[in-house]
C-alpha cells in the first residue's frame, strides 16, 4: 500500500506541476503576452517541422528584419501563418506590407500581409510539443485524464498508517479531565 501511495503521491504532484503550468500559459494567452501555435504544415521544414509547437510572443513591427520568422494572420484561412520574412515595406497609417515564404516552399505565400505596428514572432520551439498538445485536448484522452487526477487526489487524502487511522478516529471522541475518555 506504501509503494501505491508514493506513485500516486508522485503522480498528484507531476499532473499539479502540470496544471500550474497549464494555468499560467493560459493566463499569458489570455492577457496577449504569448500565443501557443501547433505547426500543422511543413511548409518551413527542416527549421520548424509538422507538430512543432511554437510560443510566438508579439514584437514592434519596426523592428521586423528579412530572415526572421513571423507569424501573420492570413486573410484567406484566418489562421496565423508562420513563414520567413522576404520582404517587409511602411505602407502608410501605421501599417506594414510584409512579405512571407515558407523555407520548403518554391515561392513566396500569394500576397503580402497588411499588419499594424505588432507582428507575433517565436521566441520558442518546442519539438513535437504540437502533437501533444493536439493529444491531450482531444475528449477521449482528456476525460480520462480528468478521472485519474481524481482518482489519485482521492489516493492522496487516504490516511498513510494505520496509527494516522486510529487517531482520526479517536479525534471526535470527547476526554474528561481525567484524561480518559468520556464516551
Amino acid at each position: 500500500m506504501r509503494g501505491i501511495r508514493f506513485v500516486g503521491n508522485a503522480l498528484l504532484w507531476v499532473v499539479a506541476a502540470l496544471g500550474l503550468v497549464s494555468m499560467l500559459v493560459w493566463g499569458a494567452t489570455q492577457l496577449g503576452y504569448i500565443k501557443p501555435l501547433v505547426v500543422i504544415s511543413g511548409s518551413m521544414q527542416p527549421g520548424i517541422m509538422t507538430g512543432d509547437l511554437l510560443v510566438d510572443a508579439p514584437h514592434p513591427t519596426a523592428d521586423l528584419q528579412v530572415g526572421q520568422v513571423a507569424s501573420l494572420p492570413s486573410d484567406v484561412t484566418h489562421n496565423l501563418v508562420s513563414h520567413r520574412v522576404v520582404g517587409i515595406e511602411p505602407a502608410g497609417d501605421g501599417h506594414w506590407s510584409v512579405r512571407l515564404k515558407g523555407d520548403a516552399n518554391r515561392s513566396e505565400d500569394g500576397g503580402a500581409y497588411l499588419v499594424g505596428d505588432h507582428v507575433w514572432q517565436p521566441v520558442l520551439r518546442i519539438p513535437h510539443g504540437g502533437y501533444v498538445v493536439t493529444a491531450i485536448t482531444r475528449r477521449a484522452i482528456a476525460l480520462p485524464l480528468g478521472f485519474a487526477l481524481v482518482c489519485l487526489l482521492s489516493l492522496s487524502l487516504l490516511p498513510t498508517t494505520p496509527r494516522e487511522r486510529s487517531r482520526g478516529r479517536h479525534r471526535d471522541v470527547p476526554v474528561g479531565a481525567n484524561g480518559r475518555t468520556t464516551a
